[in-house]
């Protein structure tokens, strides 16, 4: 399989109102790409320089270094966890972003409409995850003063991965959720043409010694961003993934970046994929419709709404009680027989806890060529380069 070339990508044809989005996405696609000599054996980088990098990276395209540092955070832990579909590889994305006015430094960041317990912010066309952090952070003071806490934010972008806002309300004693729509890449139910957004949800609830429950999901079959990681290893994908441009399934990661043409959580609609393409609409209302951004088909490219919430445990039950309930759930979840060949039954979020504790220690996994792109980012930039590639 070859690698991705933006010439190829530029020469397909698009859905007609989708060409500003080809040219930011050319950056998506070309993570995908670098020397196919390279093999596909991860290099394992320190965690504190990968941050620092990144770090480097959002200062120098204008952004303060308190909110640089939380941007880089947030996409590091991506990478930690063993979510290489929304960590380092997206910098080049957010590189044409700001260079596009997609993502502005020192966007406005005002509340158009609130009450004790809810807000619309209007987040100016500011960097998702400097936005998210802000206003996940109000969803939880408004929750530590009624009980719950509820922001929706339109003009934002692309915010990394879902979860880790919906986690920020843990050592709150609360519960959190985020959502946020994004451009079309999934096909409803039925249909062949992106209309939807992969649209991902998280939930994080506290426990007392085991792992914290965190969901984080795309409502889609699968983020785009691992279509993008089986591309860059050029491998095909499991068939249900994504479908080419006559709506019949493809395997082809290429065809299916190209076309962006995932399939609702679910696949097909023997196995329920209406379910998966409810949720996505549900995404939706709450990210955009909500919050006046509009549904993902009217969005701009990668620009986005996004919907957050905190719950008070205290204001239901004690926490204590509830924390010792939630480890006794996920206990027996655990204990659950398994079925032949698998070693044991997981809980949301586990294994990426797990695997946080072992690259903290042993270095994260960075594919090849992604740290090819870095390395072309940095001389692009003028950022040291701290690792051997």
């Amino acid at each position: 399989m070859k690698d991705l070339e933006v010439e190829e990508l530029e020469k397909e044809e698009r859905q007609p109102g989708l060409e500003h989005l080809d040219r930011l996405l050319n950056s998506s696609a070309r993570s995908v790409g670098g020397p196919s000599n390279l093999g596909n054996q991860p290099i394992k980088v320190d965690f504190d320089a990968l941050k620092e990098f990144t770090t480097l990276f959002f200062e120098k395209l204008g952004w303060s270094r308190p909110e640089a540092s939380g941007a880089a955070e947030i996409l590091v832990t991506s990478d930690v966890r063993n979510i290489e579909s929304h960590g380092v590889p997206r910098l080049e994305m957010y590189l044409n972003m700001a260079r596009s006015g997609t993502a502005r430094p020192n966007a406005p960041f005002s509340i158009e409409r609130e009450t004790l317990s809810t807000a619309l912010v209007d987040a100016g066309g500011g960097l998702g995850m400097v936005v998210g952090r802000r206003a996940m952070e109000m969803a939880i003071q408004k929750a530590n003063l009624a009980g719950i806490g509820m922001v929706t934010v339109k003009n934002s972008s692309h915010f990394g991965i879902a979860g880790y806002y919906a986690e920020m309300a843990l050592k709150h004693d609360m519960i959190g959720m985020a959502m946020t729509q994004s451009n079309p890449v999934g096909v409803p139910t039925n249909g062949r043409v992106p209309m939807l957004g992969s649209n991902p949800l998280a939930l994080a609830a506290p426990t007392n010694e085991e792992y914290p429950f965190l969901l984080d999901m795309a409502t889609t079959s699968v983020a785009l961003g691992k279509v993008e990681i089986a591309a860059r290893m050029e491998l095909p994908v499991p068939e249900g993934w994504g479908l080419d441009k006559n709506g019949q399934p493809t395997t082809d990661p290429l065809t299916i970046l190209q076309e962006r043409t995932l399939t609702p959580l679910g696949s097909t609609s023997i196995l329920s994929s209406h379910k998966g393409y409810g949720l996505q609409v549900m995404v939706d209302i709450l990210c955009g419709v909500l919050s006046g951004m509009g549904h993902s088909f009217k969005v701009g490219p990668l620009q986005a709404g996004h919907f957050f919430c905190a719950m008070q445990v205290e204001a239901f039950r004690p926490i204590a009680e509830f924390r010792a309930e939630m480890d006794e759930m996920i206990r027996d979840l655990r204990a659950t027989p398994p079925v032949s060949g698998a070693a044991r039954v997981y809980v949301a979020g586990e294994k990426e806890y797990m695997a946080e504790k072992e690259n903290l220690v042993k270095g994260v996994p960075l594919h090849p060529k992604v740290l090819f792109q870095l390395k072309q980012l940095s001389q692009e930039l003028d950022i040291p380069f701290p690792f051997n590639a």
